[in-house]
């Protein structure tokens, strides 16, 4: 059964909450202190209201640390997103096999034509538009977001495509993460400008798709989701049938951090076809990484989803660049099992770096990222 969700008039994200959060703890300690010793009756109702006012105390408190941490990581959303209630599978078809020359879903299909809006989140630019995909093949719904590079509305680019890049969050993660968090746009709009970063198309995907508190990790599991085809095909299809985007692997990326830098490493290394470059961000390769994976609580599904596993076992090594990096202890040894493994034209750019296992520490690492990725798949003619 369903839980009903909270009224989407009282967001999550929103300043209203936060407001409400900041105040609620001042109020529920002077509530202690001034009704402390006012509480009449026999001891045991006194001991259990003082009791109770404690409690309450203590849970605004917790629900502020809670709301601060959340709107700094984006972690969760939106209440669904929080309370596990929220489901984006339609359907979960047998997906059609992918056509080598095409993102998705055919030249005899039309187009997938969607209506763009602003996001509903303060802490996201106003320059970062979002739609609702229905996938046409995963039979996943769910929201995109894209932003467009400075120079795409410039008339001397009115002919001109662009590269992309598919950003994918940790789990659990808000699709406005790398926006918002992670800065990633303001970071890079100044460096597009002037020239030292190419102008890419950004497109962050939602990849918490399922009730329950669940991580796909990104894959197709029959009669549960087909994460991989909504991030590898509805997604990409979408993205070529509403902006100028580069249509070839050769101009195409997917980048993630924690467990959406797992996602990334695997999807570039199975999808040649539709990527060319991998960066994870303090990823990993078992996808018990992520106590919450559904692949991970599969012994076959853990095996074949392991990016080592899948170099080590395609038909002919994928011609496809991987950044990847982590510090010891936190994905730096995965970086080094892929780079081990990796037969070219595969390529592995192993990376350590040190900070905790935050989105602080990511961050700083957008420019360097993205300055691989122009050189990697950012050369246009």
């Amino acid at each position: 059964m369903r839980l009903p969700s909270v009224s989407a008039d009282v967001k999550l994200t929103g300043t209203p909450f936060f407001v409400l959060a900041i105040l609620l703890l001042p109020l529920s300690i002077g509530l202690l202190m001034y009704l402390w010793n006012r509480v009449r009756g026999p001891q045991a109702l006194r001991f259990g209201a003082r009791l109770l006012m404690v409690v309450f105390a203590q849970l605004t408190a917790v629900t502020l640390v809670f709301v601060v941490v959340n709107n700094d990581n984006q972690l969760y959303s939106s209440w669904d997103d929080l309370l596990g209630t929220g489901s984006h599978v339609r359907a979960v078809p047998v997906p059609p096999p992918a056509d080598a020359t095409v993102a998705a879903n055919g030249p005899d299909q039309p187009k997938v034509v969607q209506q763009f809006t602003s996001v509903d989140d303060k802490a996201v630019p106003k320059d970062v538009k979002t739609t609702e995909l229905k996938g046409r093949v995963s039979g996943v719904d769910g929201e995109v977001l894209v932003w467009t590079p400075p120079q795409y509305d410039d008339p001397a680019y009115k002919d001109k495509k662009f590269p992309v890049v598919e950003l994918l969050v940790g789990f659990p993660g808000s699709s406005s993460a790398w926006f918002g968090s992670m800065n990633v746009s303001k970071q890079l709009a100044p460096l597009m400008k002037s020239g030292q970063i190419a102008p890419f198309i950004l497109v962050s995907p939602r990849v918490v798709l399922l009730e329950g508190h669940v991580d796909t990790g990104c894959a197709d599991v029959p009669g549960k989701v087909n994460a991989e085809t909504w991030l590898a095909r509805d997604v990409p299809q979408m993205v070529l049938d509403n902006f100028r985007a580069e249509p070839g692997p050769e101009h195409w990326a997917v980048a993630g951090y924690s467990a959406g830098g797992h996602c990334a490493a695997r999807l570039a290394i199975a999808h040649p076809n539709r990527y060319h470059a991998g960066v994870s961000l303090s990823g990993y390769n078992d996808p018990a990484g992520e106590s919450d994976s559904l692949t991970a609580k599969d012994p076959h599904l853990r095996e074949v989803s392991n990016p080592v596993y899948l170099l080590q076992h395609a038909q002919t090594p994928p011609n496809v660049g991987l950044y990847v990096t982590g510090k010891k202890g936190d994905g730096f040894e995965d970086a080094l099992a892929l780079q081990k493994n990796a037969k070219a034209p595969t390529a592995v750019t192993p990376v350590e770096v040190n900070g905790p296992h935050l989105t602080s520490t990511w961050e700083p690492l957008v420019p360097q990222v993205f300055t691989w990725l122009t050189q990697t798949i950012g050369k246009t003619g």
